[in-house]
């Protein structure tokens, strides 16, 4: 990527700057390819006005990668919990909005002989839950 050329090239002794790809956009004139971005790019270099972005060290890609991994956690074990409401909404069970309360009754819903829902559906929802909890391991993890 761009960091990768930057530091390689900063190492060497070249003087190297990184113009965020949205600035050099309108520069482009037609279909995308090397010959064309090449273009568009000296021409937004040549600008004045053009403002230019910093490299980042390894240690800043290192972080932004890790954000990145645990973001998209975040948002799975949302789904999951999305998931597993409408599952058990399909059965005329309902539950108080907000992780807490969710992970609070879920194991009770589980527990429970009285809520109607099948053996096969218990299954589903424990595997669902098994999931979901190795996902917030997982998001422990990243933090």
């Amino acid at each position: 990527g761009a960091n990768h050329w930057y530091r390689t090239f900063m190492g060497m002794g070249i003087p190297t700057q990184l113009i965020s790809p949205q600035h050099v956009k309108p520069y482009v004139k037609s279909n995308k390819n090397d010959r064309n971005d090449a273009q568009a790019i000296a021409e937004a270099a040549s600008r004045a006005s053009m403002r230019f972005v910093r490299g980042k060290t390894v240690e800043q890609q290192d972080v932004q990668a890790l954000l990145k991994i645990r973001d998209r956690l975040v948002k799975s074990r949302t789904a999951l919990i999305n998931e597993i409401r409408g599952l058990l909404q399909e059965y005329g069970l309902t539950m108080a909005r907000g992780a807490k309360r969710f992970y609070e009754e879920l194991p009770l819903i589980l527990a429970s002989e009285a809520v109607g829902l099948t053996p096969r559906m218990k299954r589903v929802l424990n595997c669902l839950y098994t999931e979901l909890l190795n996902r917030d391991e997982a998001i422990g993890d990243y933090e």
